[in-house]
């Protein structure tokens, strides 16, 4: 894994698929991403979408999105046994080394709450639920700045390295929550969260170390839902244009199969916050 330590590196993240790692290795890793998960009767169904043109087609739980569009139906209706296979994208220049393992990564931070949920599964096991797989994501705060090199959206603000930054492991369903808020925006890129799937890690008192890197991706929310998060406070006192997701470098379009999430309402209105889930499968072989 390539180390990015450095306040000096803070640029603007690639915007091509290619971009790869620092050193120029372009990591080609496939993998297997769905849409929303239902975990049921001490086994998994793993509710996937195959592209964009599928994603309105399916039924999710009713009150949600996914790919924009409002869905309803039940979400036992939702679940089916779609596997899209897709390429990895780039980590960009912000990720660091030694993430803490915690299932709550706002610390102080300000924004609106995103309860994620992610299951991981095993393409090469038939799709079963991968276990003690570190699922690890760290995303800009409500500025756009990135823990570990803040000012580099223009913001003055305290860093202490760690803010929205973490991971936790599967459990045996595959399945792991992460709470956060959502994020800010950015120059040059459309909000995101990035994401990384480890496994064969050995777990410190709260970070971790080795394993291995099976995915790396990024986390895409409803245009939409985004707008009017972006449009209050602690968002709208960020100073940089926001780039929208149809105009982003790295989102293809493809809906749940590029890491667009399925969002599900708290509460009645945008400040009660989000669920968000989403299935990522990873092969083992």
């Amino acid at each position: 894994m390539t180390d990015h330590t450095s306040a000096s590196a803070q640029t603007p993240e690639p915007v091509s698929h290619d971009a790869g790692s620092a050193d120029g290795t372009v990591q080609r890793r496939r993998v297997l991403i769905g849409g929303a998960t239902v975990a049921a009767a001490g086994g998994l169904l793993a509710a996937g979408l195959a592209s964009a043109s599928t994603a309105s087609a399916s039924a999710v739980t009713a009150g949600t999105r996914t790919g924009g569009t409002r869905t309803g139906g039940s979400a036992a209706a939702a679940a089916a046994d779609v596997c899209t296979l897709t390429e990895e994208v780039t980590e960009g220049p912000y990720w660091l080394a030694g993430a803490l393992v915690r299932e709550d990564i706002r610390e102080d931070k300000d924004g609106f709450e995103v309860r994620y949920t992610f299951t991981v599964v095993d393409q090469a096991n038939d799709c079963a639920p991968l276990e003690n797989a570190l699922v690890e994501i760290w995303h800009a705060d409500a500025l756009g700045e990135y823990s570990g090199y803040v000012g580099g959206n223009g913001h003055t603000e305290d860093d202490d390295s760690t803010f929205l930054r973490g991971g936790r492991l599967t459990g045996s369903d595959g399945q792991v929550s992460i709470t956060s808020v959502w994020p800010g925006h950015y120059v040059s890129r459309a909000v995101h969260v990035h994401l990384r799937v480890h496994t064969d890690v050995t777990l410190t008192d709260d970070s971790y170390t080795g394993g291995s890197i099976i995915h790396t991706g990024q986390l895409f929310f409803d245009p939409d839902i985004n707008s009017e998060v972006q449009a209050l406070s602690p968002y709208s006192a960020n100073t940089t244009t926001e780039t929208r997701l149809d105009d982003d470098g790295v989102y293809d379009g493809g809906g749940a199969s590029s890491g667009l999430l399925t969002l599900t309402a708290l509460g009645d209105s945008v400040f009660d916050g989000y669920a968000a889930t989403l299935t990522v499968g990873v092969s083992s072989s």
